[in-house]
């Protein structure tokens, strides 16, 4: 269970404020904060310490950055720091804000202009005449889009800085919600491999728009019903004893068009399972089996959602969903989870997984 543990943060918190609550706060103190961002003048203390105590009582992943968007106008943009199933409940705090005078408010890191956007981090800069990139092509995984980026200074003493920087460039250059959800790998490259060739970042636009073109063209409309699929009980034990039960369909897992749901969400329960061998007592069981009928009423196949099956180890449950989006799956998960807070201890993830991969080991 460790890739989970990766994948989930804490659990999540009850709203203590709501967003007209924040609006109306923000909109009473709306001069004031114009006057600071435009001075720069004490921006962390007078500003932003004061709204993020807000911002992360609606939401937890909910961060910021402000500056002037222009002579006349400031601006906040709201970001998830590439936290997938946040982006909608940003995008929709973003849309629900009044107009303020002097105010411009951005959902999630909006793209610069990579072509003449410049990055100056740690005494090296990056910008669009010292950065490149090449992709992989597998013909194993021919839907993965994987960049590896270049960077005309990099060397074993600024690997890390250089690593750091280009990655900042990126998500800068082409914006937070394309950065996590049309590139599936990216990585900082030591050198360019032989018979590769170099492509100026400035075409990462274009490559991108190709792909995702491909993408749609190939898997537009795919569905899968699962009505006459099968369902198989595995059974394992770990190196001490401890058992494993899973319930997957198999016939999903040998899918042929697995990258048209590219969206992968795991719903994880917590539970106390001391003295049942970390399994869940009738009463949790119970829970846990709402808790997923409830999940299986929203999310249908026909809709683009499936149900690839549960894992029960170790005073945990796993509920995985592979989808063919990341908004809807995620206010319904938000939803649902809540509905069921007073009896289950459960949070979820959403993370890009073209090939199902976390899967794998129950093939």
């Amino acid at each position: 269970m460790s890739f989970l543990k990766r994948i989930f943060g804490g659990k999540q918190k009850t709203n203590s404020i709501s967003s007209d609550d924040l609006w109306s706060w923000f909109a009473r103190h709306a001069s004031e904060f114009h006057r600071i961002v435009k001075t720069d003048r004490d921006v962390d203390n007078g500003f932003l310490e004061k709204l993020m105590p807000r911002l992360q009582s609606i939401d937890k992943q909910f961060y910021c950055l402000t500056g002037m968007y222009d002579n006349d106008t400031a601006e906040l943009i709201i970001t998830a720091e590439g936290d997938i199933k946040s982006f909608v409940f940003v995008e929709e705090l973003v849309n629900s804000a009044p107009p303020i005078q002097g105010w411009k408010f951005t959902a999630l890191k909006p793209p610069a202009d990579i072509t003449s956007f410049s990055l100056n981090m740690n005494g090296n800069r990056f910008d669009s005449n010292n950065t490149y990139f090449y992709y992989d092509e597998d013909a194993a995984y021919p839907d993965e889009i994987a960049i590896h980026l270049l960077y005309d200074h990099y060397s074993e003493e600024n690997k890390d800085d250089v690593t750091q920087g280009c990655l900042l460039f990126l998500e800068n250059g082409i914006g937070e919600l394309k950065m996590a959800t049309q590139i599936d790998d990216v990585s900082v490259a030591t050198t360019l491999p032989e018979g590769r060739e170099r492509i100026p970042i400035g075409k990462l636009e274009e490559f991108l728009v190709w792909r995702e073109k491909e993408l749609v063209e190939k898997y537009e409309g795919t569905r899968h019903d699962t009505n006459s699929n099968q369902f198989s009980l595995m059974e394992a034990e770990d190196k001490d004893g401890m058992p494993l039960i899973a319930v997957v369909n198999r016939d999903l897992l040998e899918w042929d068009a697995k990258a048209s749901h590219p969206w992968m969400m795991v719903i994880e329960i917590g539970f106390n399972g001391e003295g049942r061998n970390g399994m869940p007592d009738k009463g949790t069981t119970s829970g846990m089996e709402d808790l997923e009928d409830a999940l299986l009423e929203q999310l249908t196949d026909r809709e683009g959602y499936l149900n690839l099956g549960r894992q029960t180890y170790k005073g945990e449950r796993a509920i995985f969903f592979a989808c063919k989006e990341f908004r809807r799956s995620s206010k319904i998960a938000a939803t649902v989870i809540k509905q069921f807070q007073d009896r289950l201890d459960a949070k979820y993830a959403i993370y890009k997984d073209k090939y199902w991969m976390s899967m794998e080991r129950f093939r």
